[in-house]
C-alpha cells in the first residue's frame, strides 16, 4: 500500500497547468429564484395553522428560489469551494494518510493545485443545478408543502435530497469529468490509478472504503453534498431569521409556521 501511495505522490509531482478562468461562472447561473416562483401552485389539501392553501404554496415556493439561489451563487463562484472551510474539497481518502509528507518541499505546489482542481471543478459543475430544483418544485404536492413548513428546519432540504439527488449527480459529473481530465494533476491521478494492477487497486479500496479509480466521482458526491449544506443554511435563516425574510409573503407564511 505504501509503494502505491507513493506512486501517486510521484505522479502529483509532474508539473502541469491547472484550469482557471471561473470569473464568467455567475454570468452563466440560471436565474433559479424568477423561475421558480413562476411556477405556480393550486389543488386541494390541508393547511398550515390559519394559511390559505395558495398562500402556503406560494410562499413556501418563493422561500425555496430565494434559498436555491443563494446557495447556488455563494458555491457556483471561484473559490466558492475553495474558500470555504465547511464544504472545500479535500484529498481523495486514497492520498489523506500523505497529506503531511505532501504538504512540505516541492510536493507541496503539486498537492496544492491538485486540491484547487477538485474543489474548481465542482464550482464550474454547481450552476447547472437550478433546473433540477424547479423541476423538483413543479413536482411537489400540497401535502409536501405542508409537511415541510411543519417539518425541521432542513425539511426541504430533506425533500430535495429524496427527489432530486440522483439527477443532480448525473448533472455535476459529467463537468467535474471535463474538469479533472484538463487539469494536468488530475489527469495525472486518474492515469496512475487506471494503471494499477487490480491486487493493489482493491488493497487501496478496502483501505479507504472508496473505489480510489472515482475521482469524478468522489468530487461530485462532495459538490452535492455542498450544496445541500449551503441550501439547509439558506432555509434555516429562511425559518429562524425575521431578517430574511425579504418579503411581505414570506414573512406571513414563516411566521405563521413559526407559531404552529
Amino acid at each position: 500500500m505504501k509503494k502505491s501511495l507513493a506512486l501517486v505522490i510521484f505522479l502529483l509531482a509532474i508539473p502541469s497547468t491547472v484550469q482557471a478562468g471561473m470569473d464568467d461562472l455567475l454570468k452563466q447561473l440560471p436565474a433559479a429564484g424568477q423561475m421558480l416562483n413562476n411556477q405556480g401552485g393550486g389543488g386541494s389539501g390541508g393547511s398550515v395553522s390559519s394559511l390559505g392553501q395558495q398562500d402556503m404554496v406560494s410562499g413556501l415556493k418563493e422561500a425555496l428560489g430565494v434559498g436555491i439561489k443563494n446557495a447556488i451563487q455563494l458555491l457556483g463562484r471561484q473559490n466558492g469551494f475553495m474558500g470555504d472551510p465547511q464544504v472545500r474539497i479535500p484529498l481523495p481518502p486514497a492520498l489523506q494518510p500523505m497529506d503531511k509528507l505532501m504538504s512540505i518541499g516541492p510536493a507541496k505546489t503539486y498537492r496544492d493545485q491538485f486540491i484547487g482542481t477538485l474543489n474548481q471543478a465542482a464550482e464550474k459543475a454547481v450552476p447547472v443545478t437550478a433546473d433540477i430544483f424547479a423541476n423538483s418544485i413543479r413536482q411537489m404536492s400540497i401535502q409536501d408543502a405542508a409537511g415541510i413548513l411543519r417539518g425541521p428546519n432542513d425539511a426541504a432540504t430533506q425533500y430535495f435530497r429524496k427527489t432530486s439527488s440522483n439527477q443532480l449527480i448525473s448533472a455535476i459529473r459529467p463537468i467535474v469529468s471535463k474538469s479533472t481530465q484538463e487539469a494536468g494533476v488530475t489527469s495525472s491521478y486518474k492515469t496512475l490509478t487506471g494503471s494499477l494492477p487490480q491486487s493493489k487497486l482493491s488493497l487501496l479500496s478496502n483501505v479507504t472504503k472508496q473505489d480510489v479509480t472515482d475521482l469524478d466521482g468522489y468530487v461530485t458526491g462532495k459538490a452535492v453534498d455542498g450544496l445541500f449544506f449551503k441550501l439547509a443554511d439558506e432555509e434555516k435563516q429562511i425559518r429562524t431569521n425575521p431578517a430574511a425574510r425579504s418579503s411581505d409573503l414570506l414573512q406571513k407564511v414563516f411566521g405563521a409556521a413559526g407559531r404552529r
